[in-house]
């Protein structure tokens, strides 16, 4: 599904003149309007006042650290962020996205990864309504009866299997980090058991997706967590 860029608006957050330059070239050419803010303090004004559909924010910057933007942030809008980072900032990364951030892009990154990006987040930005039926690939959930099926039959999932599914067609798209998922499905006591999340996305996957499908559904990010990709066709109950 593509998303028509006309008349959204980017709120770039980035202290370097050449980045935002870059972008703004990038965004512009795609259709889309841009704001600039070179500091953390100035796009916290900047989202207020031009209330952008989609953020992106540089964590490396002067004033306030990036982190403590996004938490500000978050008390005010649950606008998309897209945060940039660089090699070697994992931690940085992690943070970031439990602070709020729904997706990043490590630097040096392609304008078609960027723009798909941000494709992606304005379509999960999009309100669903009242709907609870989800539909990818062969596999049918009912969010509100609590049922699987996968090609008309039905699939059996422990209840926690299944309240890991809804997390993730909750957040489709969006990359979840260990510890957001098992402070989630687990509680905050159990945020560094890493070993329980590993056992239960074997098991979606062994559940829902095809022996030899790649990329799956649930796709690992390296050292940070997981990203439902299964792009659900949301349908409204009967």
């Amino acid at each position: 599904m593509k998303t028509d860029t006309k008349g959204f608006r980017i709120l770039v957050v980035d202290d370097e003149v050449q980045i935002r330059r870059m972008l703004r070239l990038v965004l512009e050419e795609a259709g889309y309007r841009v704001d600039e803010a070179e500091n953390g303090q100035r796009g916290l004004g900047a989202a207020v006042e031009r209330k952008p559909d989609v953020i992106i924010l540089d964590l490396g910057l002067p004033d306030l650290n990036g982190i403590e933007v996004l938490r500000q942030l978050r008390v005010r809008s649950p606008v998309p962020v897209l945060i940039l980072s660089v090699l070697g900032q994992e931690d940085r990364k992690i943070a970031g996205l439990d602070a709020g951030a729904d997706d990043y892009l490590t630097k040096p990154f392609s304008d078609g990864e960027l723009l798909a990006r941000i494709r992606v987040l304005l379509r999960r930005n999009q309100p669903a309504g009242g709907l609870e039926r989800y539909h990818f690939g062969p596999v049918e959930v009912d969010l509100a009866a609590r049922l699987v099926s996968k090609a008309g039959g039905q699939v059996k999932l422990t209840s926690k299997e299944f309240d890991l599914l809804r997390l993730f067609i909750m957040n489709r798209d969006k990359v979840l980090t260990h510890r957001t998922i098992l402070r989630e499905l687990w509680g905050p006591k159990s945020e560094n058991q890493t070993h329980y999340l590993r056992t239960y996305i074997m098991r979606l996957r062994r559940k829902l997706e095809e022996p030899d499908q790649f990329p799956g559904y649930f796709q690992s990010e390296s050292g940070v967590g997981y990203r439902f990709v299964g792009e659900p066709e949301v349908r409204s109950g009967d």
